[in-house]
């Protein structure tokens, strides 16, 4: 502190309240209004974050396995090809594990994806728009994925 501040006098921010000073307010950035009556509240919020968490730690085993296992493993990037991937897929073991990586990896990043636009998209009918295109591309590419593994056919021609 410098000699020109006395030691008593109140600094910005350090919680010096009172009825001549009170504290901000900080409105909440979607209040509730008559249309979204308090009945509509349900835990999904809840269920979002507790799955954002559990998800994460599977997919950090899933992902670290699989690159573990793939590159250092299996000989690296230079033996990984068609037969190499036919090979893989041919165990009921290896389309699970692909599987499961594809769903939690697609769902995990569209529930990030769709707290995103809760929070930056302030119009309801922008909100609800991008909201759809998510949805429809998360299932898009989790049904083509699903599909690509379990209808993958090593003879080919």
């Amino acid at each position: 502190m410098s000699a020109e501040t006395p030691v008593d006098a109140p600094v910005a921010g350090a919680g010096t309240f009172s009825p001549d000073n009170p504290a901000p307010v900080i409105e909440p950035p979607r209040a509730r209004t008559k249309r979204t009556p308090r009945a509509t509240r349900t835990n999904f919020e809840m269920y979002g974050w507790l799955f954002m968490r559990l998800s994460g730690i599977v997919l950090v085993v899933l992902v670290l396995g699989h690159l573990l296992i793939q590159l250092v493993l299996d000989g690296g990037v230079t033996k990984i090809g068609f037969a190499f991937v036919a090979g893989r897929w041919a165990s009921p073991f290896w389309q699970m594990w692909d599987l499961l990586m594809l769903w939690l990896a697609m769902l995990h990043g569209a529930n990030g994806l769709r707290t995103v636009i809760n929070d930056y998209a302030e119009r309801d009918t922008t909100r609800f728009w991008l909201k759809m295109l998510l949805y429809t591309a998360t299932v898009f590419t989790v049904f083509l994925g699903t599909l690509v593994i379990f209808t993958f056919d090593p003879n080919i021609q």
